[in-house]
């Protein structure tokens, strides 16, 4: 009777400790309900006392201002709605292209600073945790001013690049006559050769048993980007800018405020991200690299072959976290002028006065950006995971 009572005892123990299990979980979520509820009914309360309106009916009022680097049309007779989406496309365009330039100058130092070379790890090593010690907004602020106060005017702009000029009045490249939906276009032919570059490599992995082909995914967007462009290029006539006395005439232009926030957010984030892929590579048993030379495989085929699949496996989920940061320190755009969301937002609260909707806005766009970034990641990350199991 002892040996048959013992499981029932145990049972009833597990059943007892699960009920207080979920006890325990529906009074903190009554407690924060009860929190959440006061909150909002304080809120409201505080309002009415001020006369203050509420509601979300003023985004389709006239937004009465005007914004001064737009990617879409706007004209101060378009709605705060509309003001609200050139925010959000401003700051999507700088998160992409930081993450983009980051992640490449990321790459190299981290490279780099696996030199043997005692002049190039020490360098790489010195960038790493100089940049990485100092504030951001301090360092947007020195490229903002060396931007607008160091850098010589258009007659004397120095041409970093064919046809693309660094001055005072921001960074003028030349721009192809057909427009963005080009460089939409090659970003989408650069998006589906790397899907198809993924799905041929992995079917061939499970029908000759090979290891499967892999790159980093951004490589694989952006080079064949690359190539549609320059294909294009070679066929289209490009406007280029042309330095006059007063200014440039012709091609396109980055505004300092733009140039000043990318630069300072690609150079911020790649020592993170170079501090990252090193420990990574580092993460690497030194015996693979022993089995790689054992197979006869070069330096080359092992870290294609060997060390960057495993390093992948430690590297992605960080790399994520660096890349919702860089995403939400685009809002510190604000204090060197940039029209991104945080500013535009900003300004429709001083219009408006509706601070708790535009902030419920703000928080809104800024947490499905994240939730997209991060979705793709784990993707990828699992995408590696499964490489990696083959």
């Amino acid at each position: 009777m002892a040996q048959t009572g013992r499981p029932d005892l145990l049972a009833e123990s597990r059943r007892n400790s699960a009920f207080r299990a979920l006890m325990i979980q529906f009074v903190v979520l009554l407690l924060m309900a009860a929190v959440v509820a006061f909150l909002g009914v304080n809120l409201v309360g505080n309002l009415e006392a001020r006369s203050i309106r509420t509601g979300f009916g003023f985004l389709w009022q006239p937004a009465s201002f005007e914004i001064g680097q737009t990617l879409i049309a706007y004209s101060a007779r378009a709605s705060f709605a509309t003001a609200l989406l050139v925010g959000v496309i401003n700051t999507l365009a700088v998160a992409l292209l930081g993450i983009v330039l980051s992640t490449f100058a990321g790459f190299l130092v981290g490279i780099a600073s696996l030199s043997r070379n005692p002049l190039v790890a020490p360098l790489a090593r010195l960038y790493i945790e100089t940049v990485r010690n100092i504030p951001l907004l301090l360092q947007l602020y020195v490229w903002y001013s060396v931007l607008t106060q160091m850098l010589p005017a258009a007659a004397a702009a120095p041409q970093i690049l064919p046809h693309t000029y660094l001055a005072k009045s921001g960074l003028h490249f030349p721009i192809l006559h057909a427009g963005g939906w080009i460089v939409a276009a090659a970003l989408v032919a650069g998006m589906l050769c790397a899907s198809i570059f993924h799905i041929w490599s992995a079917r061939r992995a499970e029908r000759t048993g090979a290891t499967p082909q892999f790159w980093p995914l951004p490589a694989l967007i952006i080079l064949p980007a690359v190539a549609v462009l320059a294909a294009i290029l070679m066929v289209s006539q490009p406007d280029v800018p042309l330095p006059t006395r007063f200014g440039f005439s012709g091609g396109g232009v980055l505004p300092p405020e733009l140039t000043a926030l990318v630069v300072g957010l690609s150079v911020y984030n790649a020592s993170f991200i170079a501090e990252i892929l090193r420990a990574g590579i580092a993460s690497v048993d030194r015996g693979q690299l022993d089995a790689a030379a054992a197979l006869g495989l070069n330096n080359k085929l092992s870290a294609r072959l060997v060390v960057i699949p495993q390093a992948l496996r430690v590297v992605v989920p960080p790399l994520a976290n660096q890349y919702l940061n860089l995403t939400k320190n685009t809002s510190l755009a604000i204090a060197i002028g940039y029209p991104d969301l945080m500013s535009i937002g900003n300004t429709i609260i001083n219009q408006t006065g509706q601070a708790v909707e535009v902030i419920t806005l703000l928080m809104g766009a800024y947490l499905l950006m994240s939730l997209t970034i991060a979705a793709f990641m784990n993707w990828y990350n699992a995408r590696v995971a499964l490489v990696d199991a083959r």
